[in-house]
């Protein structure tokens, strides 16, 4: 999108601001990847909670158990997941296949937390993967560049039971990705990769089809009343409020570590939430008026807001600024979400 472009409206998540958070230690030794969580390379990685629906607590919890282990060193991140399922099947192989298709793990990374320019990555119990870059999200115009490879990406995956024979006592499947720093930290403040202390933004999603056997095969089960496939379930580790994952304002916070650390929110992370509401209120005035409101009071509706922001418009763009909480930079956002400090 650019000036004179129409912006279309931005839908609000439910439940507010509360992203969770895994503190992630240093690896100790090398990992060598086979799928299994069982050796001591994770002994010391906690696991993540377990995840819930992509919605909240407006919905109820997953049936089917999935959680997360993370770790990192010089060279790479490493993920760890443990995926609960009786139903354990996959169909596609070739890379950079729409990996959701199938029933799938993915990982979102906004290294520096502005909301544009992070990383989207899938993979099926085939191992097959899929990983694309996203300038911006969807809402705010895209597009994702799918040529984009994590090169050196190390992944691996373990069956407990039997892929695509639901006959077999099936109880799960494991995953092991090692992503190296030298792509990652291409989005990443400074270009560089993560030091102790440091956070960066991520997520997790689970994607779930409903699925029956027939001939001896898992197929999607169709929905008599639209002859297509029943949706699929998104279960998620730090709900988005939004059946929408490309929300990165919503994904958890990773802070780097090594040795016992707390991790303690930046306050500017609540201002720039208020910000961000301001982003879904001047979108959706657009898309209503044909213009954006320089007049805050137009937007706040009979919300709690805690900024009272300077904005700037023009026929189809605007900037709206508040001071830092360390009273000498500015938090600003514009038209495509686009958050930065100066």
């Amino acid at each position: 999108m650019h000036k004179g472009t129409r912006w279309s409206g931005v839908p609000e998540p439910q439940g507010g601001f509360s992203p969770l958070h895994y503190i992630c230690q240093r690896a100790q030794g090398e990992l060598i990847l086979d799928g299994k969580l069982d050796k001591p390379f994770w002994d010391h990685a906690s696991w993540s909670s377990d995840f819930v629906d992509i919605e909240g607590a407006v919905q109820p919890l997953p049936p089917k158990r999935t959680r997360v282990k993370m770790l990192w060193d010089d060279y790479y991140l490493y993920i760890g997941a443990e995926l609960e399922e009786d139903q354990i099947w996959a169909t596609l192989t070739e890379r950079d296949s729409v990996i959701f298709h199938d029933n799938d793990f993915e990982v979102f990374i906004d290294p520096d937390g502005d909301t544009h320019n992070y990383y989207e990555f899938e993979m099926n119990a085939l191992n097959t993967v899929w990983d694309l870059f996203l300038p911006k999200p969807y809402r705010d115009g895209g597009p994702p560049i799918n040529g984009w490879d994590i090169a050196g990406l190390q992944t691996a995956v373990h069956i407990k039971g039997e892929l695509n024979n639901p006959a077999a006592n099936n109880l799960g499947w494991s995953l092991e990705i090692a992503m190296p720093w030298k792509i990652l930290k291409e989005s990443a403040s400074q270009g560089q990769a993560p030091q102790v202390g440091d956070v960066w933004r991520i997520n997790f999603s689970r994607v779930n089809w409903l699925v029956e056997v027939r001939d001896g095969q898992y197929v999607k089960k169709i929905n008599p009343a639209t002859n297509s496939p029943y949706p699929e379930a998104n279960w998620v580790w730090s709900p988005q409020g939004i059946i929408n994952m490309h929300y990165p304002e919503l994904w958890g916070f990773l802070l780097f570590a090594q040795g016992p650390m707390e991790f303690q929110l930046d306050p500017d992370e609540l201002l720039k939430w208020e910000l961000r509401r301001l982003y879904y209120r001047q979108r959706n005035y657009y898309a209503q008026h044909g213009v954006f409101s320089a007049d805050f009071t137009s937007l706040k509706g009979e919300d709690q807001w805690t900024i009272d922001p300077v904005i700037e418009t023009t026929t189809s763009l605007f900037q709206a600024w508040i001071v830092a909480t360390d009273g000498r930079t500015r938090l600003n956002i514009r038209e495509d979400g686009h958050f930065w400090r100066e």
